[in-house]
């Protein structure tokens, strides 16, 4: 199938993307917001309703309910589903400086007193944060739990979540667990408490530009964590009810593309979130399963042949990973109306030297379900934050390149 050449008007290389409250938090491979409002303009209805079956940090979500949707979102990872519901809740700017207030009554109170003996439940918690850190993130966390609104200790929570990786001894450029050399270590002297104010006033900012925005058209959002690989919960969404899907589904599994898990492992364990340390296992193919004697769709079988002459192990990880990709396609297709459009932004990855055409395959699985393919637009990705290679093989110092465009497919339901 002939494949859109790239538009670079898509690529929205010079745009801000951390506008409103896209920027509160980072996030791995987020959506460009330009991406989704383009999508949304082009393809979403007046008062209806999207649906983002992967939704990461919301930015399909908080693009919809600004143009007038609502929209219900899902997502595994909770860190994921906690800054989605903040980033779309518009609060009371005088009930947030109430709260900055109050923390810096805390901290006074705190650096009166000295620093608090605390022992989080961390997982490795003194390989990853110093004791200063340590004393200093648990007295915050005290601070976030005696505040009683739901919706005002969520604002809070996130800023803690970044000041939780901010004053690790992670590598602030990666997304997978990795700790600075040592002789970074010994010169690393982040002061938590001050990451987090600086932190909350940048996100009060955010919500104060938000709210300049609001209007009675601005829609409502629910974030939930079911599986689409299982099912979608119909007393949540019901089939034939969304109007639009807009979503950048994962290019592959956690384990050996975006670590989604790893990136948010030790903000998930500070705030209490039970559970995640198999979070990348538990996404899509993350867990090698039975994999068909053959898919119905003859490009996954031979590209999955392809990769399995050089590597069997490695053709089972993407044989996996689509076989869930497949499941989830299929619940999703049933969530849209006759004549409701998908949106799903993808990347082709390379694995073991062959390129794995997910664009086509994605157009093959929708027309599998129902779906006429309308259009795709292709893109250069100058904002998504990614890396620039990595290491195919997993032998050390032979690196390829990772995805550099991506392609967005437009397919509309018979």
């Amino acid at each position: 199938m002939a494949l859109s050449v790239p538009d670079t008007g898509w690529d929205f290389r010079a745009a801000a993307t951390d506008g409103l409250t896209h920027g509160i938090h980072p996030y791995p491979a987020k959506m460009v917001p330009q991406v989704a409002e383009r999508l949304i303009s082009e393809y979403g209805t007046d008062g209806g309703l999207l649906f983002d079956p992967y939704c990461g940090s919301g930015t399909s979500l908080l693009e919809a309910n600004l143009a007038g949707m609502d929209a219900v979102g899902t997502d595994l990872n909770p860190l994921a589903r906690l800054i989605s519901r903040v980033k779309t809740t518009p609060l009371p700017i005088d009930a947030i400086d109430g709260l900055l207030s109050d923390f810096e009554r805390h901290v006074f109170a705190l650096s009166s007193n000295g620093l608090d003996d605390a022992s989080p439940n961390v997982l490795n918690r003194d390989y990853w944060f110093s004791s200063k850190a340590v004393a200093q993130l648990e007295s915050i966390r005290g601070f976030v739990s005696g505040i009683g609104c739901p919706a005002l200790r969520d604002f809070v929570r996130v800023a803690f979540s970044l000041a939780i990786r901010e004053c690790s001894w992670t590598k602030k450029s990666e997304f997978k667990l990795v700790r600075m050399p040592a002789e970074q270590m010994a010169q690393f002297e982040p002061h938590a408490r001050s990451v987090m104010g600086q932190v909350l006033a940048r996100n009060r900012r955010a919500m104060v530009e938000l709210r300049a925005f609001l209007d009675d058209s601005f829609g409502a959002t629910s974030v939930h964590s079911f599986n689409t690989v299982d099912s979608v919960q119909e007393d949540i969404i019901a089939p034939g009810t969304a109007d639009l899907i807009v979503t950048s589904p994962p290019y592959g599994d956690s384990h050996t593309t975006v670590a989604y898990g790893q990136f948010s492992r030790l903000s998930n364990q500070w705030l209490g979130f039970a559970d995640t340390k198999s979070l990348d296992s538990d996404l899509m193919g993350g867990r090698r399963r039975p994999v068909p004697v053959s898919f119905e769709i003859d490009l996954i079988d031979l590209t999955i042949d392809r990769i399995a002459s050089v590597d069997s192990k490695r053709a089972s990880d993407v044989a996996s990973f689509f076989l869930d990709y497949s499941k989830s396609i299929a619940n999703v297709s049933k969530v849209l109306r006759p004549s409701g459009t998908a949106c799903y932004v993808v990347g082709n990855r390379t694995v073991r030297g062959v390129t794995i055409p997910t664009d086509e395959i994605t157009i093959a699985l929708f027309e599998l379900n129902g779906f006429e393919f309308e259009r795709t637009y292709q893109r250069n990705i100058p904002n998504k934050r990614m890396p620039y290679s990595n290491s195919p093989t997993n032998v050390a110092g032979v690196n390829g390149p990772t995805i550099r465009h991506e392609t967005v497919i437009v397919s509309r339901k018979r």
